[in-house]
């Protein structure tokens, strides 16, 4: 019996999706609840499984364009597993002959094939994972943990291709003057489209500060071994910057409030989006009502979001309904930039590298980590006044964290 494999519906918005890579071969036996392929969304990617066990054919083409609900593949539930090549059929007698006693018997550890590869790829035995999915198998999240904790392994020799279905192009050479088409992903295809509508749909600007980390750095040097064992999680600067920034929302309520029609939405809570930067574009989970929560609940919700980005698991609920966002381009090593709006939101922070730099303080030049700060804004909502305002507030904050503790 044949059985359809459907898109799922990914979000209410979301009525189409492009296929992504097929996990496993046309014409392979698949197992029940192993991975076969990936959709892309405008927001994420999203794994597809068997629903049964069988031989799979797949309709639709990497790259393709499908509905949602559409049909993209096909499992035959009767198909029996392909015998290996180069192995005879033995008789029942030469079977029952060479097969060891029930007692002896050892099974493999179950891995689904996307793992597998990764594993495969990485050096890695599969059976040195521990498997955190159904019946202890190991799920494409374990195999990239696996791969993070390990030594980085050799090249693979093998040939791999694009979302296009076409061959990466041969290695540069001098004045060879190759050229590449490849296929837009469709998160590409959205995080231009929405860059535009809002380079274009607002009355962007761009006001600048620079901030001394050095107190930042010195709790972080005194208390990090501490917090770390306490809670479990790092003590990085992005839980500070979050802390500062919605101190400062309470304060300049319009940097928190969007437009909508005719009217200005003004949000009494603070759910911050942090860019996330993936293989597959930039992604922008959100911490909801990060106004309420410690350093340690921030830093644990950052690393979750992260890791789950990283994945490809976050989910349209986890990207959705942010009202101010945080970017930090300087973990690539960017002095400055202007970041663009995260549309409808009214601005977004801009974070950069941290240098050692000669300032003057109460008269005299000292080396100081300093980092620029840069807040872009819609200036239909928000004022200079206002802009100026909430920076010199967020700079104050982490100049002084002990006013961040204690909320004064």
């Amino acid at each position: 019996m044949k059985i359809d494999v459907t898109v799922p519906t990914i979000g209410e918005s979301i009525t189409e999706v492009t296929m992504g890579s097929h996990l496993v071969e046309n014409g392979a036996h698949v197992e029940e609840d192993d991975v076969i392929c990936e959709i892309e969304s405008e927001k994420a990617t999203v794994e597809v499984t068997a629903e049964k066990s069988g031989i799979i054919t797949f309709t639709a083409e990497e790259g393709d364009t499908v509905e949602i609900g559409a049909v993209i593949a096909q499992i035959e539930t009767d198909g029996e597993a392909p015998v290996a090549a180069g192995r005879e059929e033995k008789s029942s007698e030469e079977k029952n002959a060479a097969a060891p006693p029930p007692a002896e018997q050892e099974e493999g550890p179950k891995v689904s094939p996307v793992a597998a590869n990764i594993l495969r790829d990485a050096g890695i035995d599969p059976a040195a994972v521990k498997g955190t999915g159904v019946g202890g198998r190991v799920t494409k999240a374990d195999a990239l943990n696996a791969r993070q904790g390990a030594a980085p392994a050799a090249p693979a020799p093998a040939e791999k291709k694009d979302i296009s279905g076409e061959a990466p192009a041969p290695a540069s050479v001098a004045f060879s003057r190759n050229e590449k088409r490849v296929r837009m992903t469709t998160l590409r295809k959205t995080i231009a489209r929405r860059l535009l509508e809002a380079k274009h749909g607002t009355a962007m600007l761009t006001t600048f500060n620079e901030v001394d980390l050095s107190k930042v750095k010195e709790v972080r040097a005194a208390y990090k071994e501490t917090f770390k064992e306490k809670h479990g999680v790092g003590l990085g600067f992005m839980s500070f910057f979050t802390k500062a920034c919605t101190l400062a929302l309470k304060e300049v309520p319009g940097v928190n409030a969007m437009i909508d029609g005719d009217h200005v939405i003004y949000h009494d809570y603070a759910d911050i989006g942090i860019a996330v930067s993936t293989e597959k574009g930039l992604v922008v989970p959100v911490i909801r009502n990060a106004e309420s929560l410690s350093l340690a609940q921030i830093e644990a919700e950052v690393l979750r979001l992260a890791l789950r980005a990283r994945d490809g698991k976050l989910t349209i609920d986890e990207m959705t309904g942010g009202t101010f966002t945080i970017t930090n381009g300087g973990v690539f090593g960017s002095m400055m930039s202007t970041p663009i709006i995260n549309a409808p939101q009214s601005a977004i922070l801009g974070m950069h590298a941290i240098n050692d730099r000669p300032v003057v303080v109460n008269g005299e030049i000292v080396i100081r980590p300093m980092m620029y700060l840069a807040m872009s804004y819609d200036h239909r909502i928000v004022d200079g006044k206002e802009s100026v305002t909430f920076l010199k507030m967020v700079k104050e904050l982490l100049e002084d964290p002990v006013r961040m503790l204690l909320d004064i």
